[in-house]
């Protein structure tokens, strides 16, 4: 199947507009430097929200009753470490292209002694190392809307999975609540940027985020991309208040 061509104003959106990399070169190498800030970065700057939603979305993992998943854009390999957990299946595999994340990610499985069930590999989202239909369900967490070509990575997630299979998406989105909106705009705009800029000492990740959070097609388009893209039944489900969105789809 040939990706759809892409007008998804994310791809426009980049960690540093002065720079000559593409964006996936830029998003990889953002992510190296962060790499071994980013796991307390995630749980402090959400007050440690992101867990719960993580739960939500290996839940739906689960009821694929998957024993080979895929974690596209695992970073740090917080996803592949619950499904794991909570799943038990025969194998995950991680697939990211920032392999300083990759490298915190491996000493966590290694810690936790699940490296005969996760393996993480070095790869783009765009062109995996799989097979067609290899895997029973593939999941991402907050790397959609880093992808270069939105639609060629959500293709490719399409041909790995097996027809009947799962896909489960998590991806930042925009509360539409009055108060909670303009609360969430705020923190977004402001407070994000500045606690991360401490944290992590990159000028520039932390700007990016919302930039590219805004710019990402949420929702109904959303999930009209991924019908375009292979997959069929999309649903999107708001979690706390629409601050982020479980999306999820078959094959």
């Amino acid at each position: 199947m040939q990706p759809v061509p892409s007008n998804n104003p994310a791809a426009k959106v980049v960690p540093d507009s002065t720079s000559n990399l593409s964006k996936k070169a830029q998003v990889a190498e953002m992510f190296n430097n962060i790499a071994g800030r980013y796991d307390f970065l995630n749980h402090f700057l959400s007050m440690g929200i992101d867990k719960g939603w993580r739960k939500k979305a290996i839940a739906e993992v689960a009821q694929a009753r998957p024993q080979a998943i895929l974690d596209v854009a695992t970073g740090t390999g917080d996803m592949a470490i619950a499904a794991a957990k909570t799943i038990q299946p025969e194998k995950i595999t991680g697939v990211d292209i920032a392999d300083g994340m990759l490298e915190v990610g491996r000493k966590k499985i290694a810690d936790l002694n699940l490296q005969q069930i996760i393996t993480l590999k070095t790869g783009d989202s765009e062109s995996m190392p799989f097979g067609t239909g290899e895997f029973d369900a593939v999941m991402c967490a907050y790397g959609v809307r880093n992808f270069e070509h939105l639609e060629a990575g959500l293709t490719e997630m399409s041909r790995v999975l097996r027809p009947g299979g799962k896909v489960v998406i998590l991806e930042f989105s925009h509360p539409t609540r009055p108060g909670i909106k303009q609360l969430y705009s705020f923190y977004f705009r402001y407070i994000l940027p500045t606690l991360g800029k401490l944290v992590s000492k990159h000028s520039k990740a932390y700007t990016y985020l919302p930039e590219s959070v805004k710019a990402f097609p949420e929702g109904k388009r959303f999930c009209e991309i991924l019908q375009q893209c292979g997959f069929k039944d999309a649903k999107a489900r708001p979690l706390t208040f629409g601050v982020t969105t479980l999306y999820t789809a078959s094959r």
